[in-house]
């Protein structure tokens, strides 16, 4: 029970850290000018993405572990729920990453802005990730 209640620990940190992305910094990040925000896009882009893939990667191992141990599907749902955000990441956010990057490569300021618009609406999926797995190891618990 101990994995499970730490797979559910680590799954509320994934939601908590997204739900900051979403509605803290990307905010923050969307007015500053041009300028400043493709500086802030290329030092913050990569520790969130680490530091979401992580907490997603421990969360489903956790999970799994808890489910070998007690045999209860509820923990193999949840650990698949937050594993599904490194699918979602590479299929989704990473190109659209790479094209924020190319274009502040190109000092393309206008259009990277558009981009990172658009990488905000995308991100929100994490968060529901994070919150249905969240929900899941909760029903587990109970």
């Amino acid at each position: 029970m101990v994995t499970g209640s730490l797979a559910l620990a680590v799954a509320g940190a994934f939601t908590g850290a997204s739900l900051y992305v979403n509605f803290v910094e990307q905010p923050a990040r969307l007015k500053l000018d041009d300028t400043a925000l493709m500086k802030e896009w290329e030092t913050s882009d990569h520790r969130g993405f680490a530091l979401l893939a992580g907490l997603s990667l421990l969360s489903a191992i956790l999970g799994f572990v808890d489910y070998k141990t007690s045999d209860d599907v509820r923990w193999l749902a949840g650990a698949a729920v937050i594993i599904a955000a490194w699918p979602f990441m590479f299929y989704a956010i990473s190109p659209l990453d790479n094209r924020i990057l190319a274009l502040i490569a190109a000092e393309d300021g206008a259009d990277a802005r558009k981009s990172i618009v658009l990488w905000g609406t995308v991100e929100l999926a994490l968060t529901a990730l994070g919150a249905l797995a969240v929900a899941l190891f909760v029903f587990a618990s109970g």
